[in-house]
């Protein structure tokens, strides 16, 4: 039985240990309290003249959209639908567009316009740098 409690003992210790090390380097911040990810800012996404006022573009290989409800003011949220998972087509008169099912959703906030969808689509973070927008 000794083997049995001593490999038990290993496996568990080894878990334990992984899962300390994958949790102690994730969301590491530097001092200024932000991610070392959200500091250095992720690929980008576009170029702000990219994104009309009023409007939005939908990034259907990264899954998210970016709007630009007023000049200047940029919101990112995620591009999948939240009635059953279609990738939105459209922005469109100040709304986001599913082509599945007819869910809209205000450019502003990512609230619910228009049914069925029963949930707003979640925020994206994005860090705007001089005129490029990069997903965070």
């Amino acid at each position: 039985m000794t083997d049995r409690s001593t490999r038990r003992t290993i496996l568990a210790t080894g878990a334990a240990a992984a899962l300390a090390a994958g949790c102690s380097g994730h969301g590491d911040t530097s001092s200024s309290g932000s991610s070392t990810v959200q500091a250095s800012g992720g690929p980008e996404l576009a170029k702000t003249s990219e994104i009309p006022v009023g409007g939005g573009t939908v990034f259907k290989d990264r899954k998210v959209v970016v709007t630009q409800p007023a000049k200047g003011e940029f919101k990112a949220f995620s591009a999948i639908c939240t009635h059953q998972g279609c990738t939105v087509g459209s922005v469109v008169n100040g709304t986001i567009d599913c082509p599945c099912h007819g869910s809209r959703y205000h450019i502003a906030d990512g609230s619910v316009a228009a049914g069925p969808a029963p949930r707003p689509l979640p925020a994206e973070p994005i860090t705007v740098r001089g005129n490029s927008i990069h997903l965070t």
